[in-house]
Formats: structure tokens, sequence, C-alpha cells
């Protein structure tokens, strides 16, 4: 596992490399769209742009950008967001705790409620129930969560009134009102998740209900939910845990869109519109976010699998399996 975990890291940090190479090369080949300034103000953003190679070859503004970064962690500075000259991280640290506290609260929602309704639909295989949720899943994952952030949006929001249709100014992020005018960001963000935790739950349920230590379980006097909770439902659990990494990555992403839809003023909306207003410094900083979050979640599932069940072990020795 030691020598499995050191592999995935040097893979880790070369595939961070070469990515962050390809968007940085991309994204300073655009032409800037800096408006310009007058006076001292401008003279500063010129020095600042000089500092930083912008007159200079790519390959030349690359090496100033990563001495940078490696040296002083500093990604350079706002342009054409936020605040002319303020640096790149402080303004995505203000940006950053609504984003991850939408995710978190998508996360706690939707996986109980996927495991539930995916263990219900594998306790009541191939009867109506079943059939009733295995349509709900193939919706709710076929159809974008963008098109549900529209009718929830339209229908809940808008018609029913029930609530806000964008999110609430403020910073009181953990208060009622606050969380009230996330409820329909969630919930957009939510059916994909659920469905996604419905599925894979019921197949693996399904499959180890059907397993011959459920046979032997149930000879031994325990009733069928007994034997269900007991082993069925725990084995289940083995490739479902570490689906949560993943599911939160994807909701992550997913939030990309349905901030610029409600109004939330975190990272997701500022990245679309960093890409438009093709402000270098706060598309790389973000970018580069993602990416390490992305790269360090797929290392944690797999270290994750053989941290749940001891009989997992991965590694690059012939005698290595998956058990």
């Amino acid at each position: 596992m030691i020598k499995y975990i050191l592999q995935r890291l040097v893979l880790l940090v070369v595939t961070f490399f070469i990515i962050m190479t390809i968007c940085f090369v991309m994204v300073r080949m655009l032409p800037n769209q800096i408006p310009p300034a007058q006076g001292d103000f401008g003279e500063a953003i010129r020095a600042m742009r000089e500092a930083w190679g912008y007159n200079k070859p790519v390959l030349t503004q690359y090496g100033i950008f990563l001495k940078n970064v490696f040296t002083k962690w500093d990604w350079g500075f706002c342009t054409t967001i936020g605040t002319y000259l303020q640096p790149v991280t402080a303004y995505i640290a203000n940006k950053l705790p609504i984003t991850v506290i939408l995710n978190v609260y998508t996360m706690i929602i939707s996986v109980p409620l996927g495991i539930a309704f995916g263990v219900y639909a594998a306790l009541r295989k191939n009867k109506w129930q079943d059939q009733f949720i295995s349509v709900v899943i193939m919706l709710f994952i076929s159809v974008p969560s963008f098109v549900y952030a529209f009718l929830v949006q339209y229908f809940l929001g808008f018609k029913a009134g029930w609530f806000p249709i964008v999110l609430k100014s403020g910073t009181d992020w953990f208060s009622l009102s606050m969380f009230h005018s996330m409820v329909l960001p969630i919930m957009a963000l939510s059916f994909g998740t659920v469905a996604g935790f419905m599925r894979f739950t019921r197949a693996e349920l399904t499959e180890t209900l059907t397993g011959e230590y459920m046979l032997l379980a149930r000879t031994k006097g325990l009733t069928k939910a007994q034997a269900t909770m007991r082993h069925a439902f725990r084995n289940s659990l083995v490739p479902i845990l570490p689906m949560i990494i993943g599911e939160f990555m994807g909701i992550l992403v997913g939030s990309l869109i349905i901030e610029s839809i409600f109004a939330i003023p975190g990272i997701g909306s500022v990245y679309v519109k960093s890409v438009r207003l093709r402000d270098y410094s706060v598309f790389i900083t973000i970018s580069m976010f993602y990416l390490i979050i992305s790269l360090a979640a797929g290392v944690l599932i797999d270290i994750s699998y053989g941290l749940i069940d001891p009989r997992i072990r991965m590694g690059g020795g012939k005698n290595n399996e998956l058990s």
C-alpha cells in the first residue's frame, strides 16, 4: 500500500503540472481585456503587469508564474474581477465559504436519502416500488442539474413563492434564513446525487442479499431485517462510502452553473465570469483549485478501499490482489 500511495502521489504531481501548463499557455494566448487606467493607479497596474512578464513570451511568463507561486505563494492579482491589484488568493478566500457550505449541505441531504431509497428498492426488488424508483433514477441522472435549477426556480420560487429565487445577501451562512434561501440550489444539485446513490446502493445490496453468507445468517436464527443490516448492508457500504468523495467532487463542479443561476457569490460563479472577462490569474487559480481537489479525491478513494475493508490491498507486486 505504501508503494502504491507513493506512486499515486508522484502521478498526481506530474498530472497537476501537465494540466497547469496547458491551462496557463491556452489562457495566455487569448487577447488581454484589461481596461486602461489613468494616473498613479494606471502606473501601478502597468508596473504589476511588467513584473509578471505580460509583455514577454508565454514560456517566460510561465517561468515567472511558477517562481512567484512556489517562492511567495503569489498567484497573481485581480484585473477585471474584484478590486484591481487585489491578490487572487485573498479574493477567492472570501468567495470559498459559501461554495463549500452549499456543497456540504447538498451532501448531508443527498447521501442519506440516496442510500435509504436504494435500500428500499433492493428490498422490494422486481416489485412496483423498485420499478418506480428505477424510473426516477434514470430521469434524475439523465437530466442536467441546471435544468432542475430552472424548474425549481420557476415552480417553487416564482409560482409558489415558497423559496427565494436567488440567494439572500449577507455573510450569516449558518442562519435559518440563509439556509431557506439555499433550498432551491441544494435541491437542484441533489437530484443527480440522490439518484446516483440510489442506483449504486440498490445494485450492491441486491447482489449481497443473494450471497451464501446471508443464508447462513438466516439459519443461525437472525431475522431478515437483522441479517440485512448486520451483514448485507455493511458489506454493501464498502464500495459506497468511497463514492461519497467522488460525488462531492461532482457537486463541486456542478455548482459552477448553479451558482450563476441563483446569484450565489461563490467561486463557481467567479470562475465562469473569469472565463468571460479573461481574468488570467483568477481563472488559473480556481482551475488549479478544482484540479488539485479532483486529483486528491481520486487518491483518497483508492486508499479508502483498503482502510474500510482490510481484505483489500492495492499495490504493484504480483502477489497483491483485490480480495
